[in-house]
């Protein structure tokens, strides 16, 4: 084995053990604040007080919340957000731990438990965050050089810009911008990078390129095309004794369906009920405000192009779209928005009186993002394969809601959507839902399209040899 590659593997070995061991020591501490808590007041106030392993079960189960929720939340890639999103997404995902929790302490002890010592440790898990964020990010680029990193492309080139724009420039130092053609005629321009990106290239250019990285041992960060996402989703198989991949439409099981619809119905009702009192308020707010209709109809596009009225809180004057066509919204700025429609777009509450269209069958909680039929006809000038979102029924909520922004382009928001739609669980559905709290309180998630940008990125289409 060549040196430098044993020196990378060791390299590469050395900064996974130390990253896993500062994540432990994250989680490790904060779990500590609750079983100070716990020891310190709830213990010994629950209806039969527990032995020492009871109570090992319970910091456990605390444990094992807030790992599954940073996970959910990202709350700790270190390297790749910054310190401010890594705390943010920490503390949701210890709030949501700390409530559950809550809720089975109130369950032991057979009444409503004191909250004051449950917020003490929660402040008390924030600071501890804080201190953690910012010393082990200060830990890591001081530790870690930024990788020596080339970007290769074919149709886009804009991802030295975007590791810049999302501070990643101290994780990836871009030494090397490239075309695949040349890369191709010489190879050998990547040996001495870590990291390469690869920005549109065609399968073929790229898997070439790609078998030179894993021999080089060289990690690759991959924006797909579509065909990538679509054979993402292939399932695995043997025949003629041979490896078979078996792609189709959107594969989902029965059992997946029945369970995700039997879901739709039960939380959909639940949250109507909950959420009523919410809804009144709203309801009259909006006719007190200008004495408009509440609710605002709006046909839109699902499964297998199925067309359906899909309601919403009205956000917008009614003459908003006098002259009939469909015009998409600028945002915040927005002059047709409402003094009530400001505040119901930014908390989301608009979109409440979509649980009506879930429980009638229209929606999914989860799915992508239904379009208006005229808009969709636009996109699919420009991309052909935009109507495959149609391959499942729209959502509330989405993948390209969660880890896009509401100025999302048209081609991008597609690879999404059929990220989802290529890998269909009740888990990931699940955990899309607790995503979506996260974005709730991201001001940039509900930024509006700019007119005049709204389909120009939209020429990444594959073409049909692709």
């Amino acid at each position: 084995m060549p040196l430098e590659e044993e020196r990378k593997k060791m390299s590469k070995l050395k900064h996974d053990v130390l990253l896993k061991l500062v994540k432990a020591l994250n989680i490790l501490l904060v779990t500590g604040a609750f079983a100070v808590c716990w020891y310190a007041y709830y213990a010994s106030r629950i209806a039969a007080p527990f032995y020492n392993k009871g109570n090992w079960l319970i910091i456990l189960l605390f444990l094992i919340f807030y790992m599954i929720f940073g996970r959910v939340y990202d709350g700790f890639l270190i390297s790749y957000q910054r310190i401010s999103e890594m705390i943010y997404s920490q503390a949701l995902a210890v709030c949501i731990s700390d409530l559950l929790i809550y809720f089975v302490i109130v369950l032991l002890s057979k009444h409503v438990m004191n909250l004051i010592p449950g917020i003490l440790c929660l402040l008390t898990q924030l600071v501890i965050m804080i201190g953690w964020g910012y010393c082990a990010h200060q830990w890591y680029f001081r530790t870690f050089q930024a990788k020596r990193t080339a970007v290769v492309y074919d149709v886009r080139t804009d991802v030295e810009n975007l590791i810049n724009a999302y501070g990643l420039a101290k994780k990836f130092n871009v030494q090397l911008t490239v075309s695949a053609e040349e890369c191709l005629a010489n190879p050998d321009i990547l040996k001495d990078m870590e990291v390469v990106f690869f920005s549109g290239v065609h399968s073929h250019d790229r898997n070439i390129i790609l078998k030179y990285c894993i021999q080089n041992n060289i990690d690759m960060f991959m924006l797909p095309r579509i065909g990538d996402i679509v054979m993402s989703g292939a399932k695995s198989m043997h025949m003629f004794h041979l490896p078979m991949m078996r792609v189709g439409r959107y594969m989902a099981s029965p059992e997946y369906l029945f369970t995700k619809r039997a879901l739709d119905i039960l939380i959909s009702t639940l949250a109507l009920i909950i959420l009523s009192p919410l809804m009144l308020v709203t309801a009259i707010a909006i006719k007190v405000n200008d004495g408009g209709p509440v609710f605002y109809k709006q046909v839109r596009l699902t499964k297998d192009g199925k067309e359906f009225n899909m309601l919403k809180f009205r956000s917008m004057r009614v003459d908003a779209e006098k002259e009939g066509v469909a015009l998409l919204s600028s945002g915040a700025k927005d002059n047709r928005i409402t003094k009530v429609g400001r505040v119901i777009r930014a908390c989301r509450v608009d979109e409440l009186p979509q649980l009506i269209n879930i429980i009638k069958g229209d929606l999914s909680i989860v799915g992508p993002r239904p379009e208006r039929p005229e808009i969709a006809a636009q996109y699919c000038e420009q991309i052909p394969e935009f109507s495959l979102r149609l391959q499942a029924k729209g959502g509330l909520t989405g993948y390209a809601q969660v880890y896009g922004k509401y100025n999302t382009t048209p081609y991008d928001k597609l690879q999404m959507d059929l990220m989802y739609i290529a890998h269909p669980s009740i888990w990931e559905d699940i955990r899309i839902c607790f995503a979506t709290v996260k974005i709730l309180f991201v001001p940039e998630s509900t930024e509006g399209f700019n007119k005049d940008t709204a389909l120009a990125q939209t020429a990444e289409s594959d073409d049909p040899v692709d």
